[in-house]
């Protein structure tokens, strides 16, 4: 089984901050972590290729630098890892993202299954993974908090819903999005880590994807951002110290006039 994982280097969500002249993430300065999510679709991936067999193969698309989370995937388990990498690539919206990691996939060979973290933390969108599997022409499924089940031709799995869990069952090449509760992410092991290291990762630019220069980048997203802003501190806030009884004192004491 040939599975594709794709992954994200995101702002780590301790030390976001906005640029107060661009109303943008500030991301200088700021450390870079794998998008929580894509951490647990790359663990999924893992764990079906220990089961079944295959190769795992993790793909980003960003600047030189998300090297990093490829090189950590593979010290996780991956088998390869490819960096989608190029100027003009800069200012993609979900639209020309989904875009690009399509034409990616394809110049890959495609695959038997995909795999996604539900959303990025740094834009909340969730619509990457079911923009790339409509240019892929495949199912997808949303959500998966369970695979109960895999083979050559098919994969059966729990979708998480507001009241239970649908179970379903998706022929392949299908692509799936997951949630938090699929899983717990492995530590990297040493040998893991000596491989990382040896890796060697492979960099695939517009050309090489041949890609549409109408349908990447910025000139390719129908959407931009433009602006971005925290929320303004509405009513009063207070800090309750002391311990537990002291601080469940001042809370009643606090909310007993509106009662």
């Amino acid at each position: 089984m040939k599975i594709i994982v794709c992954v994200k280097q995101v702002p780590d969500a301790k030390e976001v901050r906005l640029d107060p002249v661009t109303n943008t993430l500030a991301r200088e300065g700021v450390e870079s972590i794998m998008n929580p999510y894509d951490q647990h679709a790359l663990e999924e991936a893992v764990r079906l290729k220990e089961a079944h067999g295959g190769e795992v193969i993790v793909i980003t698309m960003g600047p030189p630098q998300a090297e990093e989370i490829l090189k950590l995937a593979i010290s996780c388990g991956a088998d390869h890892g490819v960096l989608v990498s190029d100027r003009a690539f800069a200012g993609a919206d979900t639209w020309a993202t989904a875009y690009t990691l399509e034409k990616a996939i394809v110049a890959l060979g495609g695959a038997d299954l995909v795999l996604c973290g539900k959303q990025a933390i740094d834009g909340d969108t969730a619509q990457v993974g079911p923009g790339l599997a409509m240019r892929m022409n495949i199912p997808f499924v949303t959500c998966v908090q369970k695979v109960r089940e895999a083979s050559d031709s098919a994969i059966i799995l729990e979708r998480m819903m507001d009241d239970g869990y649908d179970v379903i069952e998706a022929p392949l090449p299908a692509l799936l999005t997951v949630v938090k509760d699929i899983n717990n992410p492995r530590v990297p092991s040493l040998k893991g880590k000596m491989k990382a290291k040896k890796a060697k990762i492979q960099v695939l630019t517009a050309a090489d994807i041949q890609a549409d220069a109408t349908c990447i980048g910025l000139p390719g997203s129908p959407t931009q951002v433009a602006k971005v802003f925290p929320p303004e501190a509405r009513g009063e806030r207070s800090i309750l110290t002391g311990t537990l009884d002291e601080q469940i004192d001042q809370l009643v004491e606090k909310l007993t006039p509106y009662l």
